[in-house]
């Protein structure tokens, strides 16, 4: 604990102190409940489409033998050429969102390429779709576990050791002040006393 001054001023200054955690406390255990609620929620966004993305590659297992035949054509047209992202704030904290992956539009002899080349690309995106967006929920909650960490060392400061130090303080220092008072009011009796026994006696007139 910090050493205190045993003053009418640190007094105040420790009630404003705890004012200021008891106002401020509230809040940051809403953020907490309210970032631990949207990590839950993205964790089975994130389980989900784990899910498709296994789903849709059991799906390829299925014909994946022939892209040996044309697998650098189909890489070509599902190969995205742009990923759009953007911004969402959660409980004041940003974090990237997916917004759509790019693809141009494939150009080939409908005549010299197999017939399946058009579902296999359109397969392969699908896959690559669903991978980025399970690379940005993976970020969206590293993002979030660290503001939950911090917000929790917050909540966890504020409730063991701030306010419990700024309400022992103001004891202490009321205990002090009270003392002092009392001791004053005795010296102040115990110099009325003299002074009346002085006059009484002749000492003074």
């Amino acid at each position: 604990m910090a050493k205190i001054k045993f003053t009418k001023g640190e007094l105040k200054r420790q009630r404003d102190a705890l004012q200021q955690f008891e106002r401020y406390l509230p809040i940051l255990r809403l953020k907490k409940q309210q970032l631990q609620l949207e990590i839950r929620h993205i964790r089975e966004r994130l389980d989900f489409k784990i899910q498709e993305i296994d789903t849709i590659e059991g799906e390829i297992n299925d014909w994946a033998g022939l892209l040996n035949e044309a697998g650098d054509l189909v890489a070509k047209w599902a190969t995205p050429k742009s990923i759009s992202r953007g911004i969402l704030n959660i409980a004041g904290v940003d974090i990237p969102i997916f917004e759509a992956a790019n693809f141009e539009t494939p150009e080939y002899d409908l005549f010299l390429t197999p017939l399946w080349i058009d579902t296999a690309i359109e397969k392969i995106r699908q896959i690559v779709v669903l991978i980025e967006e399970e690379k940005i929920f993976k970020e969206q909650i590293a993002i979030l576990g660290q503001e939950l960490s911090i917000t929790t060392q917050r909540v966890n400061l504020f409730e063991k050791v701030k306010i419990p130090e700024c309400k022992e303080n103001s004891r202490l220092i009321r205990i002090y002040l009270g003392d002092q008072q009392t001791n004053a009011v005795g010296r102040s009796k115990i110099a009325k006393s003299k002074i009346e026994k002085m006059v009484s006696e002749g000492v003074l007139v």
